[in-house]
């Protein structure tokens, strides 16, 4: 009797995540995994880290290479790529980027874990030498190798979302050079509200980061084939690298010739066991739609964290489990050299087009006690909903200690607490670490002040 197959396109963190689990739990499958790049399961949240110094090796950013996996028994195929799928057959056609072949492929299941495509305006000179994207290893590689070999002196980083910060991090804090960063948005890191977003654009300029708010890429002086400079519909700024990182849209161009249900943001429609709606298709990963356990509505996320554990979700049920994914809050962390941000749940704004009535709450305090070495400033803001006090959001903004402190704010709007429940939480006290009253729960004292006016 002929194996069940399950072809995988995508060959990163969901797309392995899923093949690894449904391995480990049906020795039977044949499982085919196409991937168009030359690495497997890598980190490409590690690439700053890389482009900076801090890492070595680029090997040290891969997981698990193909060989590994097919010790696994798991049939990869980097250098492939899937060029067209049909439903109605359940065959894909995939095209050998080396060989230049094209053929089918048939399966009984097909993952779709094709990842994220990174914003790329069509503005002039775009195209040009000294203009990187920075998405996948291969572009963190030609990333390095070019610092490396052309010594570049002036860097201007366009976007101000999280790899745009990462990447003006590694240039300024441990390179040296001189950066600018553009960002079209009054303050830098939108999934922050304006107040929040504005210390940490005090923070960039702090630590010598050049920062143009509230300006528009133009596009990309070119001189000799060369980057040279970039225009904002402001200014000129030198430039011998240009560094994009404008954010990222699902990578779903596939699933959309094939006619599958697209949602948020032209992400992939999928329930909470990875299924899409069309029979034998599933898809997990920045491609997908996922749950926002605090709007209660669908919301697209492109975090590691979040495409992992769809992953491995969607690789226990390919293999016949019940497993589900209930959902994520965008929780995410941010470091510019030592200066720290984090967010979770949802901001102002969305409160506000929720319709739900909310009250927030801003203090400073310090990460440590304040008579111990190393103590420093951190501002912490709560959201949440009036007059139940229900935990709905959190933003931080700090000195190094500050941001994994969010994480008591992710587990908070996970388990429906109150800000009642924060204050009484007994949380662990010591002076090298926090004060007497974590920052956190001084806030969540401030909020319940609040929330009795």
């Amino acid at each position: 009797m002929a194996k069940r197959r399950i072809v995988v396109v995508g060959g990163d963190a969901a797309g392995m995540s899923a093949a690894s689990q449904a391995r480990r739990l049906d020795r039977d499958l044949e499982i085919r995994v196409f991937e168009r790049g030359p690495h497997t399961s890598y980190s490409a949240c590690g690439i700053p880290y890389l482009v900076a110094g801090l890492v070595e090796d680029p090997s040290r950013l891969v997981a698990r290479t193909p060989e590994e996996f097919r010790e696994q028994g798991i049939h990869v195929s980097t250098r492939h790529e899937v060029t067209a799928l049909d439903p109605s057959s359940r065959r894909v056609t995939v095209h050998d980027l080396v060989g230049g072949r094209l053929f089918e492929e048939p399966y009984d299941d097909l993952l779709l874990a094709t990842g994220a495509t990174p914003l790329r305006p069509p503005v002039p000179g775009i195209d040009a030498a000294g203009v990187f994207g920075v998405s996948t290893l291969v572009s963190g590689v030609a990333l390095l190798r070019f610092v490396e070999e052309q010594r570049p002196r002036k860097v201007v980083v366009v976007g101000g979302g999280y790899i745009g910060l990462e990447i003006a991090e590694a240039f300024n804090c441990h390179r040296g050079l001189e950066v600018s960063l553009v960002e079209r948005a009054p303050q830098v890191m939108g999934t922050l509200d304006p107040d929040m977003g504005a210390l940490v654009s005090q923070a960039l300029r702090e630590v010598g980061i050049r920062l143009f708010l509230e300006e528009t890429l133009q596009g990309v002086e070119v001189r000799d084939g060369r980057a040279v400079g970039v225009r904002t519909d402001k200014r000129l700024l030198e430039a011998d690298l240009v560094v994009l990182g404008l954010g990222v849209v699902p990578q779903t161009e596939l699933a959309k010739r094939a006619g599958l249900a697209l949602g948020v943001r032209g992400a992939l429609v999928v329930d909470s066991r990875m299924r899409t709606p069309t029979a034998g298709i599933w898809g997990a990963g920045d491609c997908a739609q996922t749950f926002n356990l605090a709007s209660r509505r669908p919301f697209h996320v492109a975090l590691g964290t979040v495409a992992n554990k769809m992953g491995r979700v969607a690789g226990i049920n390919l293999a016949g489990g019940d497993a589900v994914f209930p959902g994520a809050l965008g929780t995410a962390v941010c470091k510019i050299c030592k200066y720290e941000a984090a967010r979770t749940g949802l901001l102002e704004r969305e409160l506000t087009e929720l319709g739900i009535p909310w009250t927030g709450a801003t203090i400073e305090e310090s990460t440590r006690a304040g008579y111990y070495p190393g103590a420093g400033d951190m501002t912490v803001k709560l959201l949440a909903e009036r007059p139940s006090g229900r935990i709905l959001g959190g933003q931080i903004v700090g000195i190094e200690g500050a941001a994994k402190r969010i994480d008591v704010v992710a587990t908070a709007i996970r388990g429906g607490l109150t800000a009642q429940d924060l204050v009484d939480l007994d949380l662990s006290y010591a002076p090298p670490f926090s004060p007497v009253w974590d920052p956190v729960q001084v806030a969540a004292r401030r909020l319940l002040s609040l929330l009795k006016d």
